[in-house]
């Protein structure tokens, strides 16, 4: 029996329950789901964006405590440092942690204009000015890492870098974002792991909605 809980909420459309869990499924930490209802009122403010994220994910592990994405991915790392949730060389850490820290902070329009909803498509979906900036600094980081650390992931293995930004490329599939073809095959790439299939097919047998998160906007 796993000694270890991650509460999360809806996984059709928490971004932020998926990195939890992706970051707990990469480290190796055997780990029991707790599904808070998404009729939950901390649950709903956080996907409605009318909170900050502080209910979901939490780590629970050996006593310990632990919300908020960045310090679950810290405290994963040291409780599993052969995981490879963080470069081994000094300067790439720094990179990672620095775009993991902007991801985690930034992109708010990005967030309000194209939440994150893995059972809806919007083919042709008009994207607003300021989100469409969000998505241009997005590929930038994304080219400049499959660049300068040669891919497949954004710094070579998979670390907790493409578990920050994974929601993001369920959020281009949703809304039908127009990318070049390197971006396609890296959204392609994250889609394909073993994790990123169960949690969409797990998402897809949601029963619950949020009307104002499924509208065609």
């Amino acid at each position: 029996m796993a000694n270890a809980t991650l509460t999360i909420s809806s996984k059709n459309y928490s971004s932020w329950s998926l990195r939890g869990w992706l970051l707990t499924k990469f480290s190796g930490l055997p780990f029991e789901e707790v599904l808070m209802p998404a009729d939950d009122p901390g649950a709903r403010a956080e996907l409605l964006l009318l909170s900050p994220s502080i209910l979901v994910p939490c780590l629970f592990h050996d006593g310990i405590k632990v919300w908020d994405t960045l310090a679950i991915a810290e405290y994963l790392n040291e409780v599993c440092p052969d995981a490879g949730l963080l470069p081994k060389e000094r300067a790439e850490r720094a990179h990672c942690r620095a775009i993991c820290g902007e991801m985690h902070s930034g992109f708010a329009a990005l967030r309000s204009a194209l939440p994150m909803n893995l059972k809806a498509h919007f083919p042709g979906f008009k994207v607003w000015a300021r989100a469409q900036t969000d998505i241009e600094r997005i590929v930038t980081i994304w080219h400049q890492c499959l660049a300068q650390y040669g891919g497949p992931y954004l710094f070579g293995e998979r670390t907790c870098a493409d578990a920050m930004f994974a929601p993001v490329v369920t959020r281009f599939v949703t809304y039908d974002v127009k990318l070049d073809a390197d971006i396609v095959a890296y959204g392609e790439r994250i889609l394909a792991m073993p994790e990123m299939r169960r949690w969409i097919a797990d998402a897809q047998q949601e029963a619950e909605e949020i009307d104002e998160l499924d509208v065609e906007f």
